[in-house]
């Protein structure tokens, strides 16, 4: 399997008990939708390597308390320690609507309810405070912030999604 095809779900960030069992801290709104796995990737150095899993249960909310089969000990669960764990994008619960999964959305073209085309979706920048559309209108960079009030509709059909922005903000871009 490899990554390309897979979603990050969180990660190992603790062991449970003496039986190898191991706490995950996973990266979801829905933790309970995972709650009943029969496998996991776990990645090591880039490989995803698949785990079976014997029992889990949701452990406070946002933690799942996981027993792999194999991992009977507390060395095994030290050797999985820390580890990322991926499921495959098949798995994903669909989205509909204006509520979408960022990988899904690269390559639709966002048009401006005012401005009209404004360029094709090449990434999501979300290690700022506010996600952010990157946006190729041929060769410069545009960035609008993904505000729920500024998505007006996001159609899958033709991969594409209708913007409002505050006037000027494309303008801003495209003026140097």
């Amino acid at each position: 399997m490899k990554k390309d095809n897979c979603f990050y779900l969180g990660k190992i960030v603790k062991k449970y008990s003496f039986k190898g069992e191991v706490l995950a801290k996973l990266d979801t709104d829905q933790p309970d939708i995972y709650e009943n796995l029969d496998a996991i990737f776990l990645d090591f150095k880039n490989n995803l390597v698949p785990f079976f899993i014997e029992k889990s249960q949701l452990h406070k909310s946002d933690l799942l308390r996981i027993k792999f089969e194999d991992v009977d000990t507390e060395a095994d669960a030290d050797a999985i320690m820390k580890t990322n764990l991926f499921l495959p994008l098949e798995m994903l619960p669909k989205l509909e609507g204006n509520k979408f999964y960022f990988h899904e959305v690269i390559g639709f073209t966002i048009t401006d309810k005012n401005f009209g085309n404004v360029g094709t979706l090449k990434a999501i920048n979300d290690s700022t405070a506010q996600a952010l559309f990157e946006i190729d209108r041929n060769g410069t960079e545009i960035l609008i912030p993904m505000n729920d009030e500024f998505i007006l509709e996001v159609n899958r059909t033709n991969k594409t999604i209708i913007v409002e922005t505050p006037e000027g903000l494309i303008d801003l871009y495209l003026n140097n």
